[in-house]
């Protein structure tokens, strides 16, 4: 198992903001849009340097769209803020009639995603957004893992023509992805190479596969562990030659276990690679309030929850 560390431990919505304030700087098109949470999504350093481009809304998220589709047609790349659950439940119509339906250059970009929204309870923890997103024509729709990939591909999708959803928390986690990796949207991370199992992993949970890579490889089994950044578009090539050579697969996500990263690798696998597979995930079930940690662990979305899958479809492999 490769040894991966990390010295420090950052909130992602911080790696949006280092990489928003650095098109800023960079892309005299980028403008921003907030919804009244301008501190929560680290918004604060391109309002103060580029006051001229950055609108705060206010508590109107359904007008931030549509604001956000218009500014498109001058020539302009919007990045809009807020909660992910108002960044796509809330204007889910806005988004599906003014910017993917119409292909605009419109970078919507969540904060305070899943469960890690912690005491903020089951209204605020949206669980359903990567499958809202995914489903919508045209729609590309990444989940980074860390402060370092969030800023990465914050940097990207400004580059990027067309409609990207980019989903990232609240909460500090391992920071472990080199300061200098370029993101290729819509290309697969290779973490560890195994040949036991794949472990598809995406978010908050990498670092979770990671770990429990580690356990596994203490019990003799050998994990292929992959980061899947981008849910759509999916890197098909990457999940097929990796299943290829494992023969079972666990996914690890934040989110609903309808609709997310592992309904999209099954979809894949029942059409052209049948493969025994588990999911970690939310089973149909709304949050609750607690700290990230105690949600994380109630929800069964634990390093350990990831060995055991492992070990059940290691199972069933056989």
């Amino acid at each position: 198992m490769k040894k991966y560390t990390f010295t420090e431990k950052k909130d992602t919505r911080s790696g949006f903001g280092a990489g928003l304030s650095e098109l800023g700087k960079t892309n005299p098109n980028v403008v921003a849009l907030c919804a009244d949470l301008t501190g929560s999504l680290k918004m604060d350093a391109f309002a103060k340097d580029y006051p001229e481009r950055f609108f705060q809304i206010g508590i109107a998220e359904a007008n931030m769209i549509g604001i956000a589709a218009g500014m498109t047609i001058g020539g302009k790349i919007p990045f809009t803020g807020t909660f992910a659950n108002f960044s796509t439940g809330r204007v889910y119509d806005q988004i599906r009639q003014s910017v993917a339906y119409s292909g605009k250059n419109v970078k919507i970009c969540a904060s305070h995603a899943g469960l890690t929204l912690g005491e903020d309870g089951a209204t605020h923890q949206i669980l359903e957004d990567l499958g809202l997103m995914k489903m919508l024509p045209g729609m590309v729709v990444i989940n980074p893992c860390d402060y370092n990939q969030t800023k990465a591909a914050t940097l990207a999708i400004a580059e990027y023509e067309g409609p990207v959803y980019l989903r990232f928390g609240r909460p500090a986690v391992p920071n472990f992805t080199d300061a200098n990796y370029k993101f290729e949207i819509g290309k697969a991370l290779m973490l560890n190479e195994g040949k036991d199992v794949t472990i598809f992993a995406t978010g908050h949970l990498v670092w979770k596969a990671i770990e429990a890579g580690e356990q596994l490889a203490a019990q003799g089994v050998n994990a292929e562990i992959i980061n899947i950044h981008t849910i759509k578009p999916l890197d098909r090539e990457a999940v097929l030659a990796s299943v290829n050579k494992t023969r079972c697969v666990v996914t690890a996500e934040e989110h609903q276990m309808n609709g997310g990263l592992g309904d999209s690798i099954a979809q894949l696998l029942a059409r052209e690679l049948p493969t025994p597979l588990e999911m970690v995930a939310v089973n149909d079930s709304f949050g609750e309030s607690g700290t990230p940690d105690q949600l994380m662990t109630k929800y069964g979305l634990d390093t350990v929850n990831i060995v055991d899958a492992v070990k059940k479809v290691l199972a069933r492999k056989l």
